[in-house]
């Protein structure tokens, strides 16, 4: 029996879908759905799902943000949906222990700047944005009690986490169940035809495709993606870890952190960051991995594309310069930020307290760790005490590499 007169078109779609991931579950039925919707102008329902955990994405996020983007291309519908139910549940996935959850005010907070972040890289104009707190919040307790009767303990126990920790004595609480039932919902409320994830999603993503069939739907075929290694070189980017590049990053930080990977993230960073870029710089990568060629240009190529994605051209130019000048050449930014603070009747302020206040740390803990590591100056000078004192006037604080602030200190709040 020959081809159908869509085939070819169907082959070119179901690889663009397959492109770049881990896995691809559901692909026969995805095929079948795309040949019977040939025609009819009928879009696929492509999910991705996030949770606002962090007022900040991270580049990790912009991998599945890509695939997206390449349904959006195909003219599929794309759902992006902020998990702010959720959130307060707090995803178990890949946790060792309880992840504690977030109060409502948090979530409001976090999902405010999501919508921002996600239009550096698609079209939100285009996009069906949605809260999954729309259903859940609706539902009522035996709603809920029907949902969670369509799978067993035993089932949610195969779950690696899950298993990791029964086995350790570890305890998991009966809410971290609930997690995986409300994402596969999601799928539900949403008639998704397809949903994109990470692979340590793989569990709760499958388990979408029973709970669809449980209320009368096709299931959605799933696609999962590698995660993104994040700059320690070794764990999964996560802004928890202190590993991650934000999306929102300046361009100066952005490019300086990309520049600051191991080299052995290279080819990490490039597969997943570059897109079809990727095979224009495979003969370099291929010199690279023999000990031949130039891996602090390839570095740069690599940050310059990452920052030119997020922030455009000037943006990779500004962040190359600034690299060059402070930390090739250790100098200073040509602009440096400014802030006021005020002693309130004191006679100086303790340099941790300076750092926190200015968000030139992202928590106490980080800012004694770098002054200890001897990575703050005040003045040019290396600090080894994190409780020195800073008296009024104008001081130049530097944490690490990229993070300047010209501080004044006054000895009355104007």
């Amino acid at each position: 029996m020959g081809q159908g007169p869509n085939s070819a078109d169907l082959d070119r779609q179901i690889e663009a879908m397959r492109e770049g991931s881990v896995d691809f579950y559901g692909e026969a039925e995805l095929r079948e759905t795309l040949a019977k919707r040939a025609g009819t102008g009928q879009p696929l329902r492509v999910k991705l799902g996030m949770d606002p955990s962090s007022p900040d994405l991270h580049l990790g996020h912009t991998v599945v943000l890509m695939k997206l983007k390449r349904f959006m291309e195909l003219g599929h519908q794309a759902i992006f949906l902020i998990g702010d139910f959720t959130a307060r549940i707090g995803d178990p996935s890949g946790k060792k222990k309880t992840r504690p959850p977030l109060d409502e005010e948090q979530v409001r907070a976090n999902a405010a700047t999501y919508v921002d972040q996600v239009a550096k890289v698609l079209d939100v104009e285009r996009i069906e944005v949605r809260f999954n707190d729309e259903w859940m919040g609706a539902m009522s307790s035996s709603d809920i009690v029907r949902l969670c009767s369509k799978y067993t303990v035993a089932r949610l126990l195969e779950r690696d986490d899950f298993a990791k920790r029964f086995e350790a004595g570890v305890p998991i609480f009966a809410h971290e169940f609930l997690y995986p039932f409300v994402q596969a919902y999601d799928s539900v409320a949403l008639e998704a035809d397809v949903e994109l994830g990470g692979s340590d999603q793989t569990f709760n993503l499958l388990m979408a495709r029973e709970i669809q069939r449980d209320y009368g739907q096709a299931p959605q075929a799933v696609i999962t993606h590698p995660l993104l290694v994040g700059t320690d070189g070794s764990e999964k980017m996560s802004k928890s870890l202190g590993n991650a590049i934000g999306v929102n990053d300046a361009p100066e930080d952005m490019y300086g952190k990309v520049m600051s990977i191991p080299d052995s993230l290279m080819t990490n960073y490039f597969e997943l960051l570059s897109g079809g870029e990727w095979e224009v710089d495979r003969p370099d990568f291929t010199a690279f991995s023999l000990g031949e060629g130039d891996p602090m240009a390839l570095k740069h190529r690599l940050a310059a594309r990452v920052v030119e994605r997020l922030h455009g051209s000037d943006g990779a130019a500004a962040g190359a310069a600034h690299f060059r000048r402070v930390v090739q050449q250790k100098g200073v930014p040509e602009e440096v930020p400014e802030q006021t603070l005020g002693l309130g009747g004191e006679e100086s302020m303790v340099l941790l307290d300076a750092l926190d206040r200015l968000g030139l740390v992202a928590s106490r803990s980080e800012g004694r760790r770098m002054v200890k590591q001897g990575a703050v100056q005040v003045n040019g000078e290396r600090v080894a005490d994190a409780n020195a004192p800073l008296a009024a006037g104008e001081h130049l604080l530097r944490v690490g590499k990229r993070r300047f602030c010209r501080l004044l200190l006054e000895t009355s709040q104007q």
